[in-house]
């Protein structure tokens, strides 16, 4: 790997990204066995520093490093000694003084986890700073694609809901704009980034436009909390306008495969009977989450070949 941390895909070298998906791959037949554990990463200790609350990310993160036989130390900063006023680098080194070898980090502070970099000798995974970038979720999604499509290059990709603010879109656009797809954005106008300019894709607000050119789609959470902030008038409005159903499917007479990071707000950005069908993979995804976040721990820490 070129990179000795994953802060996020912006700047991330494209073959790094190849990188992981191939070996997630390999996980992926690991996880399918009787026994899915290896002990690549065994004696190798992972602290996961979690300051926003997370099911998905964590829970991937744990099982993952469980899985490659790493020693996992869960901490929350809701009773931590932060509560008491220690201060974010006296807690990060005291944890790095008990020689840890990795530290998943969400935050919700924009650049929290490049911030970390300066305190500790670590590796530093992203799993979520802020609006900033969710790079582990990005490369899950791109995994995911490349196992239902074969390939990401050439793909026709449209993300859609709450671009504005949301790091798995930025991750998405990064990654998948570097490894050859075409991705386009759709949402509200008031859910469009304002330097939207500056990413080089394309936008529209019709979500028929999309559907029409795109090949698979990643569903964006709407944030049922903003909805005093006036972003949109009301969730029939949203679902009415962006929502995907059944029915609007249909209209387009095509294949399209669904994508969605979770969690859903069913019967809001998207219907049941759509998470539910045949051309959804969020459950691909899932599993996916676990073997990629195999890849990179084991790359990123040099992890020992399994021998077979």
């Amino acid at each position: 790997m070129q990179e000795k941390h994953l802060l996020g895909l912006e700047h991330y070298p494209a073959e790094d990204i190849v990188s992981i998906i191939d070996t997630a791959f390999s996980f992926r037949e690991v996880l399918d066995r009787p026994i899915k554990k290896v002990p690549s990463l065994q004696g190798k200790t992972i602290v996961n520093l979690f300051f926003e609350n997370s099911t998905r990310t964590r829970i991937s993160f744990e099982l993952a490093q469980k899985r490659l036989s790493a020693d996992t130390v869960n901490f929350s900063a809701s009773s931590s000694s932060l509560k008491k006023g220690e201060s974010f680098k006296d807690t990060v080194q005291n944890i790095e003084a008990m020689k840890i070898d990795a530290v998943v980090m969400r935050h919700p502070d924009p650049g929290a986890s490049l911030h970390l970099t300066k305190y500790v000798d670590a590796v530093v995974i992203n799993a979520g700073d802020g609006t900033h970038e969710h790079p582990t979720q990005a490369i899950l999604d791109m995994t995911s694609l490349q196992e239902r499509f074969g390939k990401v290059k050439g793909l026709r990709i449209g993300i859609i809901g709450d671009i504005a603010h949301s790091r798995v879109a930025r991750s998405n656009i990064y990654g998948l704009k570097k490894l050859g797809a075409d991705v386009m954005l759709c949402g509200p106008t008031t859910l469009i980034p304002h330097h939207i300019d500056s990413f080089d894709v394309r936008v529209t607000h019709d979500l028929d436009e999309v559907l029409d050119w795109a090949d698979a789609v990643n569903v964006l959470r709407i944030q049922l909390e903003r909805m005093d902030r006036g972003f949109f008038p009301s969730v029939r409005e949203y679902r009415n306008l962006f929502g995907i159903t059944s029915e609007r499917l249909k209209k387009h007479k095509k294949e399209i495969v669904i994508m969605h990071p979770g969690p859903m707000n069913r019967g809001v950005e998207i219907d049941s009977s759509v998470a539910d069908g045949k051309e959804a993979i969020i459950l691909d995804q899932v599993l996916n989450g676990v073997a990629s976040r195999m890849a990179i721990l084991y790359l990123l820490l040099g992890g020992k070949p399994e021998n077979n």
